[in-house]
Parts: structure tokens; C-alpha cells; sequence
């Protein structure tokens, strides 16, 4: 089975500009391609994770990935899939976010020997001269044919600054000086960046009369059509001070029951033929055992086999109503936060970032969602005792256990 083959079999596959032609250099490793990374964050989250996966099943295969880090962009804000404009970024945080970029992704990518290279479009974006930008670039983009792109569409209703309506030109731009400068021939990214990464590659041809393509790869979506990859907390993240490897595993144990075949193909190095003859027998038990492999096999290649493993071992041990064990999630508090050794139940909640809010946190007390040390917690307005260690209960499934120093 070829490379191209296995990934139209995990149905990574969106939208190509010229499939045979795609194939064919993935296929003989003749593919130099680029991922495009906005750094408006300092840690990578599971919307990254299909294209880190990607780019790492490309790599065996013997094809160069180059990792597109946008300092440039990230300074203007893709307007695709967003009802608002982005938060605007000082250029010391991009830069910081850089390199936080930069160390996670090499878990994924070997860097070694000239086999990928990172790169920076602040390089050569930041400091292009307006003038020429809009004689050498502009003048190739039609905006009526901008306009028709959906990641604007979704926008005019709203609003769409001038600003965001460049994001296009600056990406197909990058397209064009990594073609250029490093032989790139192949862009890849999300199924919300065709608008843009077809731009690319008729820029290029426009301006070098060359043949560049691009491929899109399927958004994660649950069955109910949501991006994944979002909890009460917000972003699941790949650095484990922002989501802890045992968090992170969580998530994915508690993926629903139809979608855990998708993960698994989209997401995991197992087998594909593997996944495909458990996917004939799922029903009841299998569910969880398939759940538990997903949470496993990605929580081995963000954090490693020793805490995908501990991880693990917290998470049987907690089904087995052994609350006690060393690897639940933990909030350590400073006695001096008590009021007559305890927190009251709401404040107690947000603190351990079991909840956004109080008033989330009052819903779950008073449909009796939470529970302290087994007992059901019913009174909003209650106290918890913290003269020991306590281990919250949030649903059935997440426990969190709260110490005092």
C-alpha cells in the first residue's frame, strides 16, 4: 500500500488541485511541502495535531517537510472560520511563540540533517515595501474572486477589516518566495484554506510559470459537526503545563462512540488494517477498548510512552474506584486561602479549573454533577473541608484531587 493510498483509507483526503500529480511525487518522495503555522499562542493544541501527524507520515515516506512559522502573518490574523477579528499580537509575543513552536513540533518532525526545515515568513514579510507589494503581488488577485472565497463570505455580514483581507495575498505570498527559495512545490493545511492555498499556487504560476499544488486534509469534527479539540477550559493544548498528559488522555478516552474510529484512523500511526477489522466488531465493551488505544497512542506522541503509561494506570485505577492515585490531576492550595480550613464548593470549582465560572459551577452542584470524596455535593452555598485530602468527582469521569500545602 502506497503512502497516498493509506492516507485516502484514514480519509485525510479533502480537496487536491491535481491528484495523479500529488500522488505521484508523494508516492516517490519528491514532495517538498509546507504547513503554515500562526503563532498566536505559546503551545501547539489538538487543531495542529492532523498536521504535525501529516507531516510525519510524509516524512517516513521520504518526502521534506518544511514547517511554515507565520510571524509575518500572525501580525494581521486569518480570517478563516472566524466571526471576529483576531486579537492583535505585539511582535515580542509572535516571537516568543515562535520558539515555543519550534520545540514542540520536534517531537513530531526530525530536523536533523537537512530531512525539514523551519521557517519563519516574518522574514521576508515584515519588512516588504507597500508599493511593491501592490504592483508585483496585487496586481495578479482579482477581488471580485476574493470575494467569492468562503473565508470571506463568512465575514462580510460582520465585518471584515482591510486588514484581514490581505491574509490571502500574505499566504499565497508565502506560497510563492518558498517555492522560490526552497524548491517548495506542495502546500498542505486545513479543508478551510483552499481559498488561500489555491491563491498560492496561481501566483506562482503567474509569476514564475511553474506548477505548484495543493492539498487539503479533512477538519477533526465530532458527529455533530464541531471542531474538536474544546473543553470547558478551552483549547486542549500539546504543552503539558497548559493540558496535563493525564487531561490530555482523558480527552480522548472520553471521545463519543462515534467518532473514535475516525480518530484513529486520522490521528494514530496504528495500523490502518488494524483499525479497519476492529471497526467490523464495535459494540459495547469494544468502544472503550478502541477509546483507550486512541488515548494511549496520542498521549504517547505529544508526552512520551512513560506518561501515556501513567496516564493510563490513573485512569484504570480511577474506574476501579481506587481514588487515591498519584497521577490524578492535582490543585495544591496555600492555607491562607481558607476560610476556617475550607472553600466554599463554587470558588473551589473555578480554582481547580473544574469549571470557567460559578454559575457553571452552581448548575453542576445543583443537578447533582459534583461530588467530594464520593459523597454527592448538593448546597451551592456549602463549604469543603480541607483538613485532609479531598478528590473531587465532576460527571462520571473526571476526578480531581485537591491538597493543601
Amino acid at each position: 500500500m502506497t503512502v497516498f493510498e493509506e492516507l485516502k483509507r484514514r480519509g485525510l483526503l479533502a480537496q487536491l488541485t491535481d491528484e495523479k500529480e500529488i500522488e505521484e511525487l508523494v508516492n516517490n518522495g519528491k514532495a517538498t511541502f509546507y504547513i503554515g503555522f500562526d503563532p498566536t499562542a505559546d503551545s501547539l493544541h489538538v487543531g495542529h495535531f492532523m498536521a504535525l501527524c501529516l507531516m510525519k507520515r510524509l516524512q517516513m515516506a521520504g518526502n521534506k517537510p518544511i514547517a511554515l512559522l507565520g510571524g509575518g502573518t500572525a501580525m494581521i490574523g486569518d480570517p478563516s472560520g472566524k466571526t471576529d477579528m483576531r486579537k492583535m499580537l505585539t511582535k515580542e509575543t509572535i516571537e516568543h511563540n515562535v520558539e515555543c513552536f519550534k520545540k514542540q513540533m520536534s517531537r513530531f518532525i526530525d530536523f536533523s540533517d537537512g530531512k525539514a526545515m523551519v521557517v519563519n515568513n516574518g522574514d521576508w514579510l515584515l519588512d516588504l515595501n507597500y508599493v511593491d507589494v501592490l504592483r508585483e503581488v496585487g496586481a495578479h488577485f482579482s477581488v471580485n474572486r476574493m470575494l467569492t472565497a468562503e473565508c470571506y463570505k463568512q465575514r462580510l455580514e460582520r465585518g471584515l477589516s482591510f486588514l484581514e483581507f490581505n491574509y490571502m495575498i500574505m499566504q499565497s505570498y508565502d506560497f510563492y518566495k518558498l517555492y522560490e527559495n526552497y524548491g517548495c512545490n506542495m502546500q498542505f493545511g486545513g479543508d478551510d484554506q483552499w481559498s488561500n492555498m489555491l491563491g498560492g499556487t496561481e501566483l506562482i504560476r503567474r509569476k514564475l510559470g511553474k506548477d505548484a499544488y495543493a492539498m487539503t486534509i479533512t477538519l477533526l469534527l465530532n458527529s455533530e459537526g464541531k471542531k474538536m479539540g474544546k473543553t470547558e477550559k478551552g483549547a486542549v493544548w500539546l504543552d503539558p503545563e497548559k493540558t496535563s498528559p493525564y487531561d490530555f488522555f482523558q480527552y480522548w478516552r472520553n471521545v463519543g462512540d462515534a467518532d473514535v474510529i475516525k480518530c484513529l484512523k486520522m490521528l494514530t500511526f496504528v495500523p490502518i488494517e488494524e483499525i479497519e477489522e476492529m471497526e467490523k466488531t464495535m459494540e459495547g465493551a469494544e468502544f472503550n477498548k478502541a477509546k483507550e488505544l486512541l488515548a494511549f497512542e496520542l498521549t504517547k506522541l505529544v508526552h512520551g510512552e512513560e506518561e501515556a503509561h501513567k496516564a493510563l494506570e490513573a485512569a484504570k485505577a480511577l474506574f476501579s474506584a481506587n481514588t487515591s492515585s498519584e497521577n490524578m490531576p492535582t490543585t495544591e492550595l496555600e492555607a491562607s486561602e481558607l476560610t476556617d480550613g475550607g472553600m466554599n464548593i463554587l470558588d473551589l470549582l473555578v480554582r481547580c479549573g473544574l469549571t470557567p465560572s460559578k454559575s457553571e459551577g452552581r448548575r453542576l452542584v445543583t443537578q447533582n454533577g459534583i461530588a467530594v470524596n464520593d459523597e454527592k455535593f448538593t448546597d451551592p452555598k456549602g463549604s469543603v473541608d480541607l483538613s485532609g485530602e479531598v478528590v473531587i468527582k465532576k460527571g462520571k469521569k473526571i476526578f480531581h484531587k485537591v491538597v493543601v500545602k
